[in-house]
């Protein structure tokens, strides 16, 4: 059975999707995709300054548009990956009666981080910090699989 993921951020445009981007790069066989909790940026392109960085390290996420999380994603993927604690809330918020798709903290995933939370670079300006931690979530989750 192919493994079915889910990446969730704020808006979608920057931490889900180079998390989905590195995850199709290391686990190709994997159904992955992205969304956010957020309606603000859907149908957009992943944020320029994420791609750029992302695309320094071999990760194309040119073809990538940002959605919006929905109950049904629950039904749709077997694990939900969540950025940060704000986001992890308002998706279990959305869980609907009686699905028992997990939720996770990716950044728990990366060895030898001292972080539980994925840092949002649109704020923190700091791209590559931020890949640096998801490449090594990835690899962490990637050894759970």
């Amino acid at each position: 059975m192919t493994t079915r993921i889910l990446f969730v951020c704020l808006g979608n445009i920057c931490r889900s999707p180079a998390a989905e981007g590195v995850m199709r790069h290391i686990a190709p066989d994997a159904l992955l995709d992205s969304a956010g909790t957020s309606d603000w940026h859907v149908g957009e392109a992943p944020y320029a300054p994420m791609q750029s960085a992302a695309r320094a390290r071999g990760y194309d996420l040119s073809a990538l548009r940002a959605r919006q999380f929905r109950g049904q994603d629950f039904t749709d993927f077997d694990l939900i990956v969540a950025m940060d604690r704000a986001n992890l809330t308002k998706i279990e918020g959305m869980r609907p009666t009686g699905a028992e798709t997990p939720v996770v903290l990716f950044a728990e995933y990366a060895e030898g981080w001292d972080m539980t939370e994925v840092p949002d670079p649109y704020y923190t300006r700091d791209f590559n910090g931020v890949l640096d931690l998801i490449e090594a979530a990835a690899q962490g989750l990637l050894a759970q699989l």
